[in-house]
């Protein structure tokens, strides 16, 4: 195909954002001192490196999103801009280094969440309870919530997680059942919903899930979902619209008004959820602070 006819049909194609989607930048007094922080000491946090539209927001609450595990995730989700491959060797004084990290920031409250890493006979499961006990040991009185993968539904990776009770365990959906084969190719959404049902039977005092809009699910499929993690028994969840990381990923096949995310949000609280977070530019981490409660 001729490059300019290409070019312009891709232009065609892509979807303009709407004007609720534009993003302010971050500032305030607190987001400048943990900008500084967080280019003095090279810390690594989710805010940062995925250029998170609540990133002035949040930080200025206290609170922040680290990635434990790598950057390199086994598993090559068409939704997510993280690299797919070889992860790279476990470190196992990354722990420590997250700890520090939430000292000196002096973070309220820790948001921890990781790659895929069907790699490892524990899956991560391990650092996963190592970095928590390490946070808390350094940190306090800071809260937490953990943003698990589904450790291949494997009870005894969960239970580690378990064990050492984070504030909020977390584990997205994404998206609705018909599209999770495409959407999380690797994941199941059977399994996804029985992993946050084990999190709660297990005693976890706060579960939560994160779904994303616009990858044409249909509205009687998003309230199914809301129905199932209800079901479930999770107690927070989070509803956001998709936005495509690159041309490689997934396109956007629509853009979500503000009254349908209001809708979805009256349907979610109907239901008896404790909190919902829905909006264009809700990601997980959203508000995190008040999950807790």
């Amino acid at each position: 195909m001729n490059t300019d006819v290409a070019t312009l049909e891709e232009k065609t194609q892509r979807k303009p954002k709407p004007k609720w989607l534009r993003v302010k930048l971050p500032t305030g007094k607190k987001y400048t001192e943990l900008r500084s922080l967080v280019d003095k000491y090279d810390l690594h946090t989710i805010c940062t490196s995925g250029s998170c539209p609540n990133m002035g927001e949040c930080w200025g609450e206290g609170t922040a999103t680290f990635m434990i595990l790598g950057n390199i995730c086994t598993r090559s989700c068409g939704f997510c801009g993280v690299k797919t491959g070889r992860p790279e060797t476990v470190e196992w004084d990354e722990p420590e280094k997250v700890a520090r990290s939430i000292k000196l920031m002096k973070i309220k409250h820790a948001v921890i969440t990781s790659v895929d890493r069907d790699d490892l006979k524990d899956m991560g499961s391990i650092i996963w309870a190592e970095t928590v006990k390490a946070i808390r040991r350094m940190n306090p009185e800071t809260t937490l919530e953990t943003l698990i993968p589904d450790f291949q539904g494997n009870e005894r990776n969960l239970d580690r997680i378990v064990e050492v009770a984070p504030e909020v365990v977390s584990h997205n959906m994404e998206t609705v059942k018909r599209l999770t084969r495409e959407v999380r190719i690797q994941a199941k959404y059977e399994r996804s919903l029985e992993v946050l049902k084990y999190l709660k039977k297990s005693g976890i005092n706060r579960t939560k899930s994160g779904i994303m809009l616009g990858l044409g699910e249909q509205e009687d499929e998003v309230i199914q979902t809301l129905q199932d993690l209800s079901e479930a028994g999770v107690d927070v969840v989070t509803i956001g619209q998709y936005l495509q990381p690159s041309k490689k990923h997934l396109p956007v096949k629509q853009f979500i008004t503000p009254d349908q995310f209001k809708k979805y949000e009256e349907i979610g609280l109907e239901m008896g959820f404790r909190h919902v977070e829905s909006s264009a530019l809700v990601r997980s981490s959203y508000k995190a602070q008040k999950h807790i409660n």
